[in-house]
């Protein structure tokens, strides 16, 4: 493990967070809303990342400058893991385990992002989902602490609202699967509270507000580790 040096912050600076393979923005923002300086890292190009942006890989980024932020979030992608591209053929890289790695060298707390299918390879993950926050949609995500940092697991409301099909339009009193080429994008910014998204950035996005409740439990370790130097 490296030894990253000590951050102190000036009176009133914002704690500085590093949101790796950051797509669109959905973690980015819900840090954002929880008080953190956020900077952006992907691999491809991102015009509607509303925050620092870098284009650069994330994993080579996280190693060579994870260290110098207070905070990392990482959402390596997720499709290696997808039902829906296993039953297409397709194949992708596994990130998980090089991404736990190069977060793990870095001496900083984080979290690692990801799908129901990623279960078996992550550790201790906590599961998010829409009805905790009052998000009116059923996407189930999962989050691994690590670093020193810990996360409760809230209570999971019973999914009381009917699910549209997928792809189909939404009736009145429905939830949406905000996935493939799904059906009313502008419900779906609504909805996930992600009005800066286009399609393909809502499908692959976690709603801002599982990363503001994130954030807010790294704020507070954040100033019990201050508290405790």
């Amino acid at each position: 493990m490296t030894h990253p040096t000590d951050i102190r912050h000036p009176s009133g600076q914002l704690p500085r967070l590093l949101d790796a393979f950051c797509c669109q923005g959905g973690a980015g923002a819900g840090y954002h809303l929880a008080d953190f300086d956020v900077t952006g890292v992907d691999k491809d190009p991102q015009p509607r990342y509303p925050f620092t942006f870098i284009q650069a890989d994330a994993l080579e980024f996280i190693r060579e400058h994870g260290a110098q932020f207070d905070f990392i979030h990482a959402s390596p992608p997720c499709q290696h893991d997808s039902e829906c591209q296993r039953l297409r053929g397709n194949t992708h890289p596994d990130l998980i385990a090089p991404t736990r790695a190069a977060l793990e060298a870095t001496g900083r707390p984080w979290v690692i992002e990801n799908v129901r299918g990623a279960l078996p390879k992550l550790h201790s993950p906590v599961m998010l989902c829409g009805p905790m926050f009052n998000v009116a949609t059923y996407r189930h995500r999962y989050f691994e602490p690590g670093g020193g940092f810990t996360l409760p697991q809230p209570a999971h409301p019973e999914h009381d609202a009917p699910q549209a099909k997928m792809g189909r339009p939404i009736p009145p009193g429905h939830y949406g699967q905000f996935v493939g080429n799904f059906s009313g994008v502008g419900h779906a910014r609504r909805v996930m509270g992600v009005p800066w998204m286009n399609r393909d950035g809502i499908r692959e996005c976690i709603p801002p507000a599982y990363a503001r409740w994130v954030g807010t439990h790294a704020r507070y370790s954040l100033r019990a580790l201050a508290v405790a130097a």
